[in-house]
């Protein structure tokens, strides 16, 4: 989350730059959008990571009973 809060303050500032440099401000505001898209994209990863580590902890472990019953049905070579 550290990193999200850097890469949108990254964005921020080239946001404020842009609005004092007017010559300059589409390569800072095209700057400031690219920020953006890497903060999203680490927000994005964080929750896909707690969401994954969330799912590894509610699946039921398989027992001995469902692991006899599973090779029941594969097919004898």
């Amino acid at each position: 989350m550290e990193t999200v809060r850097r890469l949108r303050a990254m964005a921020s500032l080239c946001r404020q730059s842009a609005a004092y440099c007017p010559d300059r401000s589409w390569k800072l505001l095209a700057e400031a959008e690219y920020w953006e898209h890497l903060a999203n994209a680490a927000l994005l990863e964080h929750f896909q990571d707690c969401t994954a580590s969330l799912n590894d902890q509610t699946q039921p472990q398989p027992t001995a009973n469902a692991m006899t019953c599973d090779a029941r049905r594969l097919p004898v070579a």
